[in-house]
């Protein structure tokens, strides 16, 4: 088991210092925490980004895998739904993103709508997008959800972004109206829903947005989001020009993630994970996203071990 581990993880101490040989055993974990780990990691959604890696990435991916396709301002909608339509012809469940920034109006709501129903999508998750300046009329997400919902996609879930750590260019207060509007909005429509939280490397930072959103009435189960095994050079610098940056600011203010990050070596998602699997259930944390940034390989290769790990206790 060390040694499998060993291999998944080639990245030193963990951010809690962790190392390879203590990982596998969970150190700290109450009876049956292995377990639940492995339950909650079983279930891991992978998210691929549409450059060049993506297709190395496609390869990589285990069989039937739920799989985000984001939606860059560089390579817009059209490369979303090609992967989409690549990764359903290979058999995985693709969900992609829409980012209403990038949609002309409402005839292009009804097209996009029109194309998930016949390809015969369940799920979408929809976010403003991080275009500078919307292409046509809809400057945020809620407006172009109203029209795509009403051109019947026949969809069974959408998704919605949370953001624990805040936004840089949205204000907190407005932040939590338009999730609450939403979340109202697909009852109307009766379609299920979900949140992806965005990055974030501080627990008790998640612990406490969760907490005041359930307060404020959230209902919605969370998929968390967190890191995959990542080069942390890649991490650094794919997070920022992706958009996720300003969720990144923890790192500005906390020494020991900084260094661990900036450490040879990968990422590592085990602690924050293990910190979570417990009460999950509790938290109404349905899954783990899982922010590959391509790097699909050693992802899938911690999973393995990690579930591997759980079912051997």
């Amino acid at each position: 088991m060390k040694t499998l581990i060993r291999k998944a993880l080639p990245f030193g101490a963990g951010r809690n210092g962790t190392s390879p040989e203590t990982i596998g055993r969970f150190p700290s974990a109450p009876p049956g925490h292995d377990a639940a780990t492995g339950v909650l990691v079983a279930d891991l959604h992978y998210e691929l980004v549409p450059m060049k890696s993506i297709e190395q990435a496609i390869d990589d991916l285990p069989p039937s895998s739920h799989v985000s396709v984001t939606c860059s301002p560089a390579k817009g909608i059209p490369a979303t739904l090609e992967y989409t339509e690549r990764l359903l012809e290979l058999g995985h469940r693709p969900i992609p993103h829409l980012a209403a920034r990038l949609v002309e109006g409402p005839e292009d709501a009804t097209r996009l709508a029109r194309w998930v129903r016949d390809h015969g999508l369940d799920e979408v998750f929809v976010i403003a997008g991080d275009a500078p300046e919307a292409v046509g009329s809809y400057e945020g997400a809620l407006p172009f959800i109203r029209d795509f919902l009403a051109a019947g996609p026949g969809v069974g879930r959408l998704g919605l972004p949370g953001y624990p750590d805040g936004h840089a260019l949205i204000e907190l207060g407005e932040i939590n109206r338009q999730l609450h509007a939403k979340q109202g909005l697909l009852a109307d429509a009766g379609v299920a829903g979900w949140i992806s939280t965005q990055m974030c490397f501080d627990e008790d930072t998640i612990r406490a947005w969760i907490g005041r959103e359930r307060a404020a009435g959230l209902t919605l189960p969370i998929r968390l989001g967190v890191p995959g095994v990542v080069d942390r050079t890649r991490l650094m610098t794919m997070g920022t020009r992706l958009g996720i940056g300003a969720s990144m600011r923890y790192l500005s203010k906390n020494r020991s993630t900084v260094m661990h990050l900036m450490a040879p070596g990968g990422f590592d998602p085990t602690d924050m994970v293990v910190a979570f699997a417990p009460d999950a259930d509790d938290l109404g944390i349905e899954a783990l996203h899982s922010f590959t940034f391509n790097s699909v390989a050693d992802t899938r290769a911690w999973q393995e071990a990690i579930v591997e790990g759980s079912r051997a206790r």
